[in-house]
């Protein structure tokens, strides 16, 4: 059963624990630019929302990686950049329509959530059960997908 990232962002307090575990887990360091999950705040609806890659069936940024630089983890399922393939392109940034994609200027090359190999520490640090790692039948997942499915991207003149 593949696993999945489920967020309930009425239980976000905006805490950044999140971001400063994925900094920590990646980078050794405590420093929220280098996460790969953000906390967004919506100010005018006073909310704050986690976000992150949802690990897109169809990733388009692995389609569009021109050197095959973002591969399938099939154990877990997350769509991994291999930062000694990476050429630093960026085309990956502007194929995820959900912009979950990010260049670091430090190493040239790109970043994404890689699920911390099944055990992501966003998950493991949060406070309040915002972020959980639950099998993905339960995430909504397939609600998305469906979705996206009936989703009419065709110009209308």
């Amino acid at each position: 059963m593949q696993k999945s990232l489920y967020i309930d962002a009425n239980k976000c307090t905006d805490c950044l624990q999140c971001e400063m575990a994925c900094s920590y887990e990646n980078y050794g360091i405590f420093n929220i630019a280098k996460s790969r999950i953000k906390v967004f705040n919506f100010e005018h609806e006073g909310r704050k929302v986690p976000y992150t890659c949802t690990q897109c069936a169809e990733a388009w940024c692995m389609h569009a990686c021109p050197v095959d630089a973002i591969r399938l983890d099939a154990v877990t399922g997350a769509k991994v950049v291999f930062e000694d393939t990476c050429v630093g392109c960026k085309v990956c940034t502007i194929a995820c329509p959900f912009g979950t994609i990010n260049y670091v200027a430090d190493s040239g090359k790109v970043q994404k959530c890689d699920l911390c190999g099944g055990d992501p520490a966003c998950a493991t640090a949060c406070p309040t059960g915002a972020i959980t790692y639950i099998d993905a039948d339960w995430t909504g997942l397939d609600k998305m997908r469906q979705w996206a499915a009936k989703t009419d991207t065709t110009a209308t003149a």
